[in-house]
């Protein structure tokens, strides 16, 4: 059935409307994301069979993020339930020179609680094809590392493509263990590795600049140092201000080095989970297309998440194709 797994925590966003300060408003929105199930509800609306899989809390809130996750045919058959709330993040949206800020409520969730005997990963990854992780989930607690790192050994045991995309975000690691040791540990069960100079030189404790040619360096000695990684991309955002940021991206697929054009967005209605899209967008695209117009494709679809209020791409296949063709002016459809 070719079923794409993704792993990690659901969490509720709450804001103001609009780009107010909590302290300008009392009323609020809330959606559900998570980095993990962004790029599955994503792939979900480019026509992918996605399973994820979740710890979530066993009340109305939790019955809600279900339903929502349903709401896109995500497969939930494999998420199990806790006693304890859903995590909850709070975002202050901001405008031009004002940068947005996140605070969030997640060391205590439903999420954390997490153990590897809660998820039977062999019945699980039984129609696996690809598995998408990401350096958030093994930040969060030991738990969660651990379910991991089980579900990759088995995945890669068992033939399957593994995508990683190893954010760093250094307020996470709360739980004692080294960021550096574990996620270099998690990186050798991995295929495709989406990420650039940042990453990888915190990976490989090395000092590569942004030029391109660095960035060829880098991959090849990233693959040469874990050579389950075949194929190694980058997205690169240029911020001109909070609402006008540009999209671009490169690649390094082992035999050569392409770049995207950029894409220009004026006006950025929501940046949360746009590298999420582009994630998701490089997994379909590489199923799909050559590795070129995958990562166009990607770059398209992180462009597009900016349109949308919320964590997730409701973008489709066609939508994202239109943009790839040059249809990028907004005319009205008739």
């Amino acid at each position: 059935m070719n079923q794409i797994i993704t792993f990690g925590e659901v969490l509720m966003r709450i804001s103001p409307l609009g780009n107010r300060k909590f302290m300008q408003s009392n009323a609020v929105e809330f959606y559900f994301g998570g980095t993990e199930v962004n790029v599955g509800i994503s792939i979900a609306n480019f026509g992918g069979n996605v399973k994820h899989i979740s710890c979530i809390s066993n009340d109305f809130i939790g019955d809600t993020a279900i339903s929502y996750l349903n709401k896109f045919d995500l497969d939930t058959s494999a998420i199990v339930r806790s006693g304890r709330p859903l995590g909850v993040y709070f975002l202050e949206v901001g405008a031009v020179m004002r940068p947005s800020s996140i605070s969030y409520n997640r060391s205590h969730s439903s999420f954390s609680e997490i153990l590897p005997e809660m998820v039977n990963w062999q019945k699980s990854l039984e129609n696996g094809h690809w598995f998408h992780w990401t350096g958030i989930t093994p930040a969060l607690c030991k738990g969660a590392k651990e379910t991991l790192k089980e579900g990759l050994a088995l995945a890669r045991k068992k033939g399957m493509i593994i995508s990683a995309d190893p954010t760093y975000r250094s307020g996470l690691w709360k739980y004692g263990e080294n960021a550096k040791e574990v996620l270099t540990d998690l990186i050798q069960y991995s295929t495709i590795f989406i990420g650039g100079i940042n990453e990888i030189n915190e990976l490989l404790d090395t000092n590569y600049m942004y030029s391109n040619d660095d960035f060829i360096k880098a991959s090849k000695h990233l693959i040469a140092t874990y050579p389950s990684i075949e194929k190694v991309f980058d997205k690169i955002r240029t911020s001109i201000n909070s609402s006008w940021h540009k999209i671009k991206a490169r690649m390094w697929n082992g035999i050569e080095f392409k770049e995207t054009q950029d894409l220009d967005i004026t006006h950025v209605v929501d940046r949360i989970g746009t590298g999420d899209a582009f994630a998701a967008g490089l997994i379909h695209g590489l199923q799909k297309f050559n590795d070129y117009k995958a990562m166009e494709f990607a770059s398209a679809a992180c462009a597009i998440k900016h349109t949308y209020l919320g964590d997730v791409n409701y973008a489709n296949e066609k939508d994202v194709i239109f943009i790839l063709e040059g249809n990028t002016t907004g005319r009205l459809n008739r």
